[in-house]
C-alpha cells in the first residue's frame, strides 16, 4: 500500500494522499477471537486493548480506515455473518462496538498508528429473514429503534467517521437508496458530519432490488440519498457529471460530498 501511494502521488497534481480502508475485524497480523468470541468476555477495556493493537499493526502496513465494527443486531443463528458481531444483546452490542471504535482511534487520528472506524451495516442487517444473507428485512419501527439502531449510535458517539448502508431492503427500501435511514435518521436525528461509503457495489445492486432501471438512475439514487462514496460499481464515476448537468444534482451536493473524505483525510493526517 505504501507504494501504491507514493506511486499515486507521483501522478497527483493535487497531491492528495488516497485512503486505503480493509476490513480488520479481528486482528490484522495478530488474530483474536471472532467477535462473537470478543463478546463472550464480556470485557470491554480488552476488547479495546485488542482493537488498540490491531489498529497499530494496520496502520503500520498502511491501512487508515477499518470496515469495522460490525454490529449488526441478530438473533437468528441460520445468518452466516452473526460471527462477526459481538452479541445478540443489543446492551452489550453497543459496548463493545464503542469499545472497538475508540480501540482503532486511540490518542487521535492524527497519529501514525492509528485508524477511523466505519461502523456498519446500517441498518438491521442481521434481521434478514430466515437467516438468509441479502435478504429482505421487515420490521417495525418500534423493533428497529429498540433493540437494532442503538448500537450504531454508540459507535458514532464514540468517535465513528465513518458508516456504510446495508445490502437489504428494509421495510421495501434499499438501505443504499433509503433517504429516512441516512438522511433523516443518521444526519437530522443523530446529527452525523461523517462519510457515508456504499457497501461493496451496493449501488449496481439497486438495479437488482428493482427500484433503479439503470446504472445511471441507481448512481442519482444513491447520491440523493447521502452516500458519498461509491464502492465498486463505478456509477458515479460513469453518471454524477451527466446528473449534474442536467439538474437532478448540484455541483453543491458533489463538494459537501467530496469535502467530507477531505475532512476525514485531514483529521488522518494526510
Amino acid at each position: 500500500m505504501i507504494t501504491l501511494q507514493e506511486a499515486h502521488l507521483k501522478g497527483d497534481r493535487n497531491k492528495i494522499p488516497m485512503l486505503f480502508l480493509m476490513d480488520v475485524i479481528h486482528g490484522y497480523k495478530t488474530i483474536y477471537p471472532i467477535p462473537l468470541g470478543l463478546g463472550c468476555s464480556f470485557d470491554p477495556e480488552l476488547v479495546e486493548e485488542c482493537s488498540r493493537m490491531a489498529a497499530r499493526e494496520a496502520a503500520a502496513g498502511g491501512v487508515f480506515v477499518n470496515y469495522a465494527p460490525m454490529v449488526d443486531y441478530c438473533r437468528d443463528a441460520r445468518w452466516g455473518r452473526i460471527m462477526e458481531t459481538c452479541s445478540e444483546d443489543t446492551g452489550l452490542n453497543c459496548i463493545m462496538g464503542a469499545a472497538q471504535v475508540k480501540g482503532y482511534r486511540g490518542e487521535g487520528l492524527d497519529r501514525d498508528d492509528t485508524l477511523a472506524s466505519c461502523v456498519k451495516h446500517f441498518a438491521a442487517y442481521g434481521g434478514a429473514e430466515a437467516g438468509r444473507d441479502y435478504n429482505t428485512v421487515e420490521l417495525s419501527e418500534h423493533i428497529l429503534r429498540e433493540f437494532y439502531l442503538p448500537a450504531y449510535k454508540a459507535c458514532i458517539d464514540a468517535g465513528a467517521d465513518m458508516i456504510m448502508p446495508s445490502f437489504n431492503s428494509l421495510n421495501g427500501v434499499p438501505a443504499t437508496a433509503n433517504s429516512w435511514l441516512l438522511n433523516t435518521i443518521l444526519r437530522d436525528e443523530w446529527g452525523f458530519e461523517g462519510v457515508v461509503v456504499t457497501d461493496y457495489n451496493a449501488i449496481a445492486e439497486l438495479m437488482v432490488h428493482g427500484v433503479a432501471e439503470n446504472g445511471k438512475q441507481a448512481a442519482e439514487l444513491a447520491f440523493n440519498c447521502g452516500n458519498h462514496i461509491d464502492m465498486v460499481s463505478s456509477n458515479y464515476l460513469k453518471y454524477l457529471e451527466e446528473l449534474v448537468k442536467e439538474g437532478k444534482i448540484t455541483e453543491e451536493e458533489i463538494d459537501n460530498a467530496v469535502m467530507r473524505v477531505l475532512k476525514l483525510k485531514q483529521k488522518l493526517g494526510l
